[in-house]
């Protein structure tokens, strides 16, 4: 055991956040990711486990942390640049000193073998042995070469070792931060939401690195393939209570819905028995032949161990349906060798982009994302080519520095300032429908958290109801349920949207085209994102059997010709005619297996059993609910 809190609670004044929590981090290979609301508690218990937080003593509670004296925790709020005068070698080269000093103290003792006594001999022999293992484990052989390898895949050059930290932006050092973090590999390292404002490449990287790390890990994120790929633990906090789970993301899904059901069924079974049984004694209490009978019945009843009905899960979120308030014609944006940039050029984009598609622009930072957004919106100038909305377009516009607007006004002011003609009763609810209710409305938009203020941004936009959506990273601040939210919102959106997102599981949902931007070119992958990570030739422009690249021109589109694209569509269309009719097949098997089931409980031998027919009703109920789930996946497949 590396680590444990053992019914931990902690209060900030009379508000209890977290209560009865029990946590361990059970081996060094563990790697544990913290999920739950906005504001339930994660980074609170990162806090705790780092030290930066007291549990909260209670009289008559027995709580406590425990931790081995030898065991080290690393988090990214502790490592601070005291010296930016110092280059970025020389502070990296800071977390190296003591594998540097047992490099150095190895070398002395392979010098001192040959002229010591045997029994001194054996001595140094034993602590070369442990000076070894301890260096191979810090991997004392490859450090350098990691250390290299991390600056590249963060963004950094070989060049940038000699600059002064002075000359990093903010962003740059807290990535530095990070590395060096990293390159200290405590025993427990806790990150906190380490994949937001990294891009595609580098959270790829950062995975790979993690599930290699041989040491624990605990994650805080709402990045879910990014917690599917690496971890193997799940602790839920929810209504101030921590769960733990094993598995990943997914499995931690599929066993939360397990055990609620599983528990409901058993609280309703109970409840159900108690009743049955308080009937019993309410009918035979006064007849004096069953005094015995029903005091029996009383005891059967208070000896239950009673099945609490689970609590309902948190899945309060915004709702943001609505329709455009004008509908374009069919061609939405057109863009030829359109060159986005401030000084000099970033990218060169070709674009046709049609009414009710999707487009997903991914790439690096610094690449140029956001300036495509800004040109497309007015707030930058084209550097040359050109482009053009086609008719009716009118685009609402979300910019992820939105994250940050600050007002000293309310919330309700704020948003009524932005739309005077409305009534209060007209604010009050628009605000609702994105969970400010009753006095949330009366907040300062300067005290909201970073996902708040982006709740009352996405209101604003949503009210004004454009017929084309230019969205800048509007996931970066919600957890999981918000991002389920618009995930489904942006799906059944009737306009057309382009957005950039370094959520590979959003961009997978919601993209219907991948606009690719590189430092060697653009390239659009026209059939969403698993069309692209078939298509992609990792650091190469090699041309796909189904597209090429031009790479003279710094515009590469990838040109798809009909005969292809009615290729590939067939091919979509064959397997989803094979798809609903194994679905359909499965259905005519459930269907038949509940008919059997139901014909056996109603047979002679098990009518008379509550043993057998309660077993029964178990498998029908199962079989049931499965067969609504396959149902529901036939039913979306013949509407998708």
């Amino acid at each position: 055991m590396l680590y444990e809190i053992s019914n931990g609670r902690v209060m900030f004044a009379a508000d209890t956040i977290l209560e009865h929590v029990d946590f361990t981090v059970k081996n060094r290979n563990e790697k544990i990711a913290v999920i739950g609301r906005n504001g339930a508690g994660k980074t609170t218990l990162l806090k705790i486990i780092a030290g930066e937080i007291e549990l909260t003593k209670v009289d008559g509670e027995d709580s406590f942390i425990s931790k081995g004296s030898s065991v080290s925790i690393g988090y990214l709020r502790q490592i601070t640049f005291e010296d930016l005068s110092l280059t970025l070698d020389q502070e990296i080269r800071k977390v190296f000193a003591s594998i540097i000093e047992e490099k150095e103290r190895i070398d002395e003792i392979v010098l001192q073998l040959s002229s010591v006594s045997d029994e001194d001999a054996e001595k140094l022999a034993n602590e070369y042995a442990m000076l070894m293992e301890d260096f191979k484990d810090r991997g004392g052989y490859y450090y350098e070469k990691e250390y290299d390898a991390m600056l590249t895949s963060f963004g950094f050059t070989m060049e940038d070792k000699e600059k002064k930290l002075s000359e990093f932006s903010g962003g740059q050092r807290t990535k530095l931060a990070f590395i060096k973090l990293l390159l200290s590999k405590p025993d427990i390292l806790l990150l906190d939401e380490p994949t937001n404002h990294l891009d595609m490449s580098t959270i790829t990287w950062l995975e790979d690195y993690l599930r290699n790390y041989n040491r624990a890990v605990v994650i805080v994120s709402h990045d879910r393939m990014f917690l599917d790929r690496i971890v193997n633990v799940v602790y839920e906090i929810s209504y101030g209570a921590v769960t733990r789970f094993a598995g990943n993301y997914t499995d931690y899904v599929a066993q939360k819905k397990e055990r609620y059901e599983r528990q409901l069924k058993e609280h309703i079974a109970q409840q159900k028995e108690i009743k049955r049984l308080t009937e019993i004694v309410e009918k035979f209490k006064n007849k004096p032949t069953k005094v015995a009978m029903t005091r029996s019945k009383l005891k059967q009843i208070e000896h239950m161990e009673l099945v609490a009905r689970p609590a309902d899960y948190d899945t309060r979120s915004f709702h943001a349906g609505f329709e455009p308030k004008l509908e374009t014609g069919k061609d939405v944006l057109f863009a030829k060798d359109l060159a986005v940039g401030y000084d000099s050029v970033l990218a060169t984009v070709n674009l046709d982009l049609k009414k009710g598609e999707r487009l997903a622009v991914i790439g690096d930072n610094g690449i140029g994302k956001s300036t495509l957004l800004k040109t497309l919106v007015g707030q930058i100038k084209p550097l040359s080519g050109d482009f053009r909305f086609g008719v009716n377009v009118q685009t609402g516009y979300f910019d992820q520095q939105m994250a940050q607007y600050s007002s000293n006004k309310t919330v309700i002011q704020d948003y009524w300032d932005t739309y005077p003609t409305l009534t209060e009763t007209q604010v009050r609810n628009q605000l609702g429908a994105f969970l400010f209710t009753q006095d949330e409305v009366y907040k300062d938009v300067s005290m909201l958290s970073g996902g708040e203020r982006v709740r009352l941004c996405l209101a604003k936009i949503f009210h004004a109801r454009p017929n084309v959506l230019i969205l800048d990273e509007p996931t970066n601040h919600m957890d999981m349920i918000g991002k389920e939210t618009l995930e489904a919102m942006l799906c059944n959106y009737a306009g057309t949207v382009i957005f950039v997102s370094h959520d590979r599981y959003f961009v997978k949902k919601v993209a219907t085209q991948i606009l690719d931007m590189r430092s060697d070119g653009v390239t659009l992958y026209p059939f969403g994102y698993d069309y692209y990570t078939e298509h992609l030739m990792p650091d190469s422009r090699t041309p796909s059997k189904s597209g090429r690249t031009d790479q003279d021109t710094t515009a590469q589109t990838e040109e798809i010709t009909d005969s292809q694209a009615q290729r590939l569509a067939g091919k979509e269309a064959d397997r989803k005619k094979r798809r609903i009719k194994k679905l359909e097949e499965t259905i005519e098997s459930l269907e038949n297996k509940i008919a059997d089931l139901k014909d056996r409980m109603s047979a002679p031998e098990n009518a008379s059993s509550y043993d057998k027919l309660s077993k029964l009703q178990a498998k029908v109920d199962e079989a049931e609910a499965e067969l609504l789930d396959t149902m529901e996946k036939w039913e979306a497949e013949h509407e998708g």
